[in-house]
């Protein structure tokens, strides 16, 4: 098993409501006078030093949090499995011999080791979310925007976010609230919750049964009725790709799956090119994807991107939350394929509706933890926090 710290820093930190927590910074974040590796040595070779802080990094270190260190993550972030082959696999506590999750794996690890009470992370497709899941955590994929990623290697812009795992709700609410800009309005509390049938029913058995219990135990009402229930949703994105015979939540997977790698094609193609850097099998086998991307494959998924913000906006008024799985099952072991796929099913609709999610351990499997995933409206941090928080 890796260290989940590439490299640690002595920082004696300062008063604020953070003051004595350990702070672990995923290595996409900058720090000032120390270079950024995006979990890539050639990225490390090719870019100089950084010459501030991200401001991720120093609204956290103004409010008190103590940084520890920079950990380990996927390279460029461009993974859910928490397997870099270039700095090993950091430790999972809470699944011996299983991967922590990734891109923010060494955050995630540091944080369950007791090594670090607060794992500054980014979630594009769900790197908060899966770590926190695989590792029994807590973790907050906040609203699109509403975090500054200032300072931090990108992935898929209008996907990312930057986000924290901790060990409890409280420490998540108050690492959270000096991250998060102030809420263009107050949103009500959370009294109802959506845990979709067509949704559920893509997990397996042993998640469903480990986690409904969860989602009773809440204490609010509870809707199963199906989240895609619209006939038309999808269909022009399909016939535009040929694909035919998918789930209106396959084809959702599909749409943000072209959006991210054309995003992370533009995002890096021109650094990939003129440097050639080394990249595991998995994230080279997906830039090279990406790089034969057209425009009418990006076309095809923003129509179906526009479907689900308007899903969102329909089906999570104010007061409800959509809950689900925050991945298929407990950790893969180190070494096996994970199933990428059946992973974004769960993770997709709030990257593109750009809402909320947030993960909290909530049961077992084999003595494993799996995690549940609640979703708000855009700009309802507060309320899933608050709902964590009780």
């Amino acid at each position: 098993m890796a260290d989940p710290f590439i490299a640690l820093v002595d920082d004696a930190g300062c008063p604020g409501p953070l003051a004595g927590l350990r702070l672990a910074v995923k290595d996409l974040f900058d720090l000032a006078g120390t270079p950024t590796g995006a979990g890539n040595p050639r990225w490390l070779e090719t870019h100089a030093p950084a010459e501030a802080d991200a401001e991720a990094v120093a609204r956290l270190r103004a409010a008190g949090a103590r940084v520890v260190g920079k950990t380990v993550t996927d390279e460029l972030a461009w993974s859910l499995n928490g397997s870099n082959v270039h700095y090993g696999v950091p430790e999972n506590p809470a699944a011996p011999g299983r991967v922590p999750g990734g891109s923010s794996s060494g955050s995630a690890s540091a944080v369950a080791l007791g090594l670090a009470d607060i794992g500054l992370g980014t979630d594009t497709g769900g790197s908060i979310r899966v770590p926190a899941s695989y590792c029994g955590l807590f973790g907050l994929r906040p609203t699109h925007g509403r975090v500054s990623l200032a300072g931090a290697v990108p992935l898929a812009p209008t996907f990312d976010t930057a986000g924290v795992l901790t060990r409890d709700a409280r420490t998540l609410r108050l690492a959270m609230e000096a991250l998060l800009d102030e809420p263009e309005e107050a949103h009500a509390p959370i009294t109802r919750l959506l845990a979709p049938r067509d949704i559920w029913d893509e997990v397996p058995d042993a998640t469903r049964d480990a986690l409904l219990p969860a989602v009773e135990s809440l204490g609010l009402d509870v809707d199963t009725a199906p989240f895609f229930d619209d006939p038309h949703f999808g269909l022009e994105h399909e016939s535009a790709t040929g694909a035919s015979g998918v789930t209106p939540l396959e084809s959702a997977r599909r749409a943000y799956a072209a959006l991210q790698a054309w995003e992370a094609w533009q995002a890096h193609g021109a650094w990939i090119e003129a440097s050639r850097p080394e990249f595991g099998p998995g994230v080279k086998a997906r830039f090279a994807n990406a790089s034969k991307l057209t425009g009418a494959d990006v076309t095809g998924a923003q129509r179906v991107r526009s479907g689900v913000v308007a899903l969102v906006r329909d089906r999570l008024p104010e007061g409800t939350a959509l809950a689900i799985p925050a991945a298929p099952g407990p950790a893969p072991l180190i070494g096996a394929e994970p199933d990428r796929e059946a992973i974004v099913r769960l993770t997709c609709i709030a990257g593109l509706s750009g809402a909320p999610g947030l993960a909290l351990p909530a049961g077992e499997v084999e003595d494993l933890p799996v995690g549940l995933q609640l979703v708000a409206t855009p700009g309802g941090d507060e309320v899933l926090l608050a709902l964590a928080d009780r």
